[in-house]
């Protein structure tokens, strides 16, 4: 059993791989994701996605809803990253890896709190429609791997800073007309 207060996952792998292969462009308001450098450090995207799965649903629902969010945030991001890994160097889309019947973001394939999900049902269940974080800044937090996407920041989403990175990105993005 967890005692309240129980700490959060630490992210720093994410933001590692994210400092390393995220460029940012035009001040923050578009990044380059270099998916070749990515490709190279899987095993270190393989190992945070492997500390995302190994999060019981006990252990999330001790934690704050800051805690939960920035958690949220950082696996849906990274799991796209995996999923575009998945399509191989040859895909020019994300949307290359769905079907006439499936969009790529609804694929089953993310372990996550005791069940497989998708990108879709993180973002749309597990955020936006589970009443818990109601902040439309988490749209510009999302990244989709898509050019109509927010862009990928060059760190994690942090609980104790997550309200300032969630201010900060939407100022870049708005202030730019994105």
């Amino acid at each position: 059993m967890l005692a309240i207060g129980a700490p959060s996952m630490d992210h720093g792998l994410w933001t590692e791989l994210l400092r390393r292969h995220v460029l940012s462009l035009r001040d923050g308001q578009a990044t380059q994701v270099d998916y070749a450098g990515m490709r190279a450090d899987h095993k270190l995207l393989q190992q945070y996605l492997g500390q995302t799965s190994a999060v019981d649903r006990a252990e999330f629902d001790w934690w704050s809803s800051d805690e939960q969010l920035s958690f949220l945030i950082n696996a849906y991001n990274a799991w796209t990253v995996e999923l575009v890994l998945q399509g191989g160097p040859g895909i020019q889309s994300i949307k290359d890896l769905g079907s006439v019947f499936q969009s790529p973001w609804k694929k089953r394939l993310i372990p996550l709190l005791g069940d497989t999900r998708s990108l879709d049902d993180i973002e749309q269940g597990m955020i936006r429609r589970s009443g818990r974080y109601l902040d439309p800044r988490i749209h510009f937090a999302l990244n989709c791997a898509s050019v109509g996407c927010p862009a990928l920041r060059t760190e994690a989403y942090q609980a104790d800073r997550l309200n300032a990175q969630l201010v900060n990105r939407r100022a870049i993005l708005t202030s730019k007309g994105v």
